[in-house]
């Protein structure tokens, strides 16, 4: 053979390897040959059983939801899958996986990428300093040879930029996603950096299951259309999908079966045209839910008594850039802020924690309040809930306990004993405040020494609450407090919020991309599109008026006049 025909011989062995593959492809569909299969897997952190015999098949090609409250084992079971050091250092699993029938014995996430297990985390795992195409092609970078690679080996080898380039826009390219290759990840606004998460995993060879953990959670309507749409045609080319989430209507539109935990048993495994959205959640929580668990009659709030009030405020925050904003909040409401991913609205609490460069003015109860120091907010009872509860919310190494008494113990010195010159923490009662909080907004823990990090992102979102309302502020502000949480525990949360507006008189400022939410539980909402304050509506108006006026059109407006009671 000439070396001409070398390459020739190359080519046509890939192709008639790739014919094999999709003809074992079909042969498995055909033969019932699952791709997966999770075969009787059961799991203990101590003595609490969080996995008990769950077993369940996935086949080629087949989108499976798993869904359940947060809590239920479904975050513990991808963490086997994937081979996270959290399952090994805690006595590892009992049961077998199996792939194209064959036993899985992955033991960290680098055997499951080869195993052809790709996942997109509900928490980026982005390096927010490289670009998409660093990002996209991290640990897996095209590699060309030079004249020092020739001599002294493979190690030499440069990154060949202008590959890692095409294969960046290939991927993007097949979500559909316009995004230039060379931005920062830091500079794309969150629905983006949800895109090229997944476009890192599509450009992987060889991969077979794509596991998506809550992924429209952070993504505007249109957003989370073109990701369902992206995973059906994954689907459609023979990837199996494992959907997580806890948004029951794309379970139903997009799922071939679902599959559903409650407290670590699987408690359902059906094709997804025999059930109905009520009947799943009924099967997550156990019990029918009901829309309200309590009413509260209206309270006595009065237009002219305003406890916060923005004065043309600015803010220079990353994707949220907020501009010209001014609003009044009166004493005694639930005002809602609403808009899209990335317009603006998460900036508003931000201009009040001093988190980021703000200018305008921000009066609380009348007075200029200094919002270029971060704690001066919490010092006048101004509490916040963050929407990003690993990275500014939670002391993930630190326990439930700690993380609740944590501002009161800082900045209030509650929880201390004295002893002469010499303090040290009243355990006792910061004990017994944990553990009422942990009773009142249902955590799911082992005890209130479970660390913060081992919870399920749901819990680690009520921890977040019960350090806020231990403070007994006047003021709280809430950023997306049902995100990525399940059915049940949204509920217990707004409920929660209703019950301590109504019986302690906070006021509560709620920032949202659940319009429904907003409108189920506030007495006005204001709507910021394009980084701007497009006007205020009542919970009534119709979906026509929010929807235009979230989209920033001019010929929208509403005011301070549209206060409407629910």
């Amino acid at each position: 053979m000439d070396d001409k025909s070398e390459p020739l011989q190359i080519i046509k062995k890939a192709i008639c390897t790739a014919l094999v593959i999709n003809m074992r492809k079909e042969e498995r569909a055909m033969e019932g040959q699952p791709v997966l299969w999770f075969q009787q897997i059961k799991k203990k952190f101590g003595e609490n059983v969080v996995l008990d015999g769950v077993d369940f098949k996935v086949m080629p090609g087949e989108i499976v939801s798993l869904v359940g409250e947060n809590g239920a084992g479904k975050s513990t079971l991808m963490n086997i899958l994937f081979g996270m050091s959290v399952i090994r250092q805690t006595g590892g699993y009992e049961g077998t996986i199996y792939m194209d029938g064959n036993p899985l014995n992955i033991t960290n996430p680098n055997d499951a990428i080869h195993q052809g297990i790709g996942m997109v985390h509900q928490e980026f795992m982005l390096i927010p300093g490289f670009t998409v195409e660093q990002n996209i092609k991290l640990n897996r970078e095209p590699l060309k040879k030079n004249i020092f690679s020739r001599v002294f080996g493979h190690s030499f080898e440069t990154i060949d930029w202008d590959a890692e380039n095409r294969d960046a826009k290939k991927a993007l390219k097949r979500i559909g996603i316009d995004v230039n290759p060379g931005e920062r990840i830091e500079q794309l606004p969150v629905g983006l950096k949800q895109f090229v998460e997944i476009s890192r995993e599509i450009d992987k060879e060889n991969l077979k299951v794509l596991i998506f953990d809550e992924p429209t959670a952070v993504l505007t309507e249109t957003e989370a259309e073109k990701l369902l749409k992206c995973i059906k045609s994954f689907s459609e080319s023979g990837i199996a999908v494992i959907f997580i989430s806890h948004r029951l209507d794309e379970v139903m539109r997009i799922s071939d079966k679902v599959v559903v935990l409650r407290d670590g048993i699987l408690v359902e495994n059906a094709a997804v045209t025999s059930l109905t959205k009520e009947k799943i959640a009924e099967l997550m929580v156990g019990r029918k839910l009901t829309e309200r668990t309590e009413e509260y009659p209206d309270r006595n709030i009065k237009e002219e008594d305003i406890i916060l009030e923005f004065r043309n405020v600015s803010v220079d925050m990353p994707g949220e850039d907020l501009r010209g904003f001014s609003l009044k909040v009166r004493r005694g409401e639930i005002i809602g802020i609403g808009g899209l991913a990335g317009h603006g609205k998460m900036a508003v609490s931000n201009a009040v924690s001093g988190m980021y460069p703000s200018t305008g003015e921000v009066l609380y109860n009348g007075k200029p309040l200094d919002v270029s120091k971060t704690g001066e907010a919490l010092r006048h009872e101004i509490a916040f809930v963050s929407e990003d509860r690993k990275g500014v919310g939670l002391l993930l190494d630190q326990s439930i306990l700690t993380n609740i008494i944590f501002n009161n113990l800082s900045l209030k010195g509650e929880f201390l004993k004295s002893y002469g010159f010499f303090t040290q923490i009243d355990n006792k009662a910061a004990k017994k405040t944990a553990e009422q909080m942990i009773e009142d907004l249902a955590i799911r823990c082992t005890s209130a020494e479970q660390l913060a990090g081992s919870l399920s992102g749901g819990n680690q979102q009520k921890v977040c609450m019960a350090r806020a309302l231990i403070a007994e502020p006047k003021l709280l502000f809430v950023s997306e407090p049902t995100r990525g949480i399940d059915i049940g525990a949204k509920r217990l949360i707004l409920d929660y919020l209703l019950k301590i507006n109504y019986e302690k008189g906070i006021t509560v400022v709620m920032l949202s991309s659940e319009l429904n939410e907003l409108r189920e539980v506030c007495d006005r909402i204001a709507i910021v599109a394009g980084g701007r304050l497009r006007g205020i509506l009542g919970p009534k108006e119709s979906n026509v008026k929010y929807a235009l006026m979230m989209s920033g059109d001019e010929s929208v407006r509403g005011g301070e006049d549209s206060y409407e009671k629910d």
